[in-house]
């Protein structure tokens, strides 16, 4: 799992976490607010080792083939 930070101009441009599994579902959001995305994400890091689950979800493929030929080698 992997913990981003978010904002909205709802939120006066304050950030908030969110702890997303590997199949891109959130898995949990903050309520609370923060001025910064480090302390958005340090509070959000803290509570998924709180968590303490495992990811066992199957990462999201759109389409299910290659894009290694889009990649410069």
């Amino acid at each position: 799992m992997q913990v981003a930070a978010i904002s909205t101009p709802q939120d006066n441009f304050r950030w908030r976490w969110r702890i997303v599994n590997y199949a891109g579902e959130v898995v949990e959001e903050s309520r609370e607010t923060f001025p910064t995305i480090a302390s958005a994400v340090e509070h959000g890091s803290k509570r998924l080792k709180q968590m303490d689950v495992v990811d066992n979800s199957v990462p999201y493929r759109p389409h299910g083939r290659s894009t290694r030929h889009l990649r410069v080698p």
